[in-house]
């Protein structure tokens, strides 16, 4: 078992704001219309992520590796796919904190099976996607607010969401 990879403490609300330089994601320039269709790709172009052979290897020691990314996808799609459904039904929810990295190590992302994190992923991926193309004109304005405060509209978290997916996969196939 891997080492954890230390905490990222970012509050990563700002790329509503700007394009993220590392990965090029422009918040603005996306079309609600596309969510869907951006989570479907993204969750189509992890499965040659995880059949290339070093997709298990952290490329430094404490880097997640493809796979623990990968995993790390998967379960951001099943979460925001949850809080979204909450933010449709319940006013102004509140979010539970999530601590994705104690999550990475009592899972064990970095000894599950890559095939099968494929196929969970581009599920989890259609499952969010296909909740994303029901949510109707009205509903892009109802709110929820994260543990810490942060306050979303449907609109700004489908923004926000988009990023760690997009941001992730650049992680992945940008490396040397």
């Amino acid at each position: 078992m891997s080492d954890p990879v230390p905490p990222d403490l970012k509050d990563w609300t700002w790329v509503l704001q700007r394009p993220c330089p590392e990965c090029g994601f422009e918040p603005a320039s996306v079309a609600l219309d596309d969510v869907p269709a951006i989570v479907r790709a993204n969750a189509g172009a992890w499965r040659d992520v995880l059949e290339r052979a070093d997709a298990t290897v952290r490329p430094r020691p404490h880097v997640w590796s493809a796979l623990e990314y990968a995993c790390h996808v998967r379960d951001v799609f099943a979460l925001y796919d949850q809080r979204l459904a909450l933010m449709l039904t319940e006013d102004d929810p509140r979010f539970a904190n999530w601590d994705q990295d104690e999550t990475a190590v009592a899972d064990r992302y970095s000894a599950q099976d890559p095939s099968v994190v494929a196929a969970e992923l581009e599920a989890a991926g259609e499952q969010i996607a296909a909740s994303f193309d029901a949510v109707q004109d009205d509903e892009w304005t109802r709110t929820g607010t994260r543990s810490d405060g942060v306050n979303f509209t449907v609109e700004s978290f489908a923004r926000y969401f988009l990023h760690d997916p997009i941001h992730h996969l650049h992680d992945v196939t940008a490396r040397p």
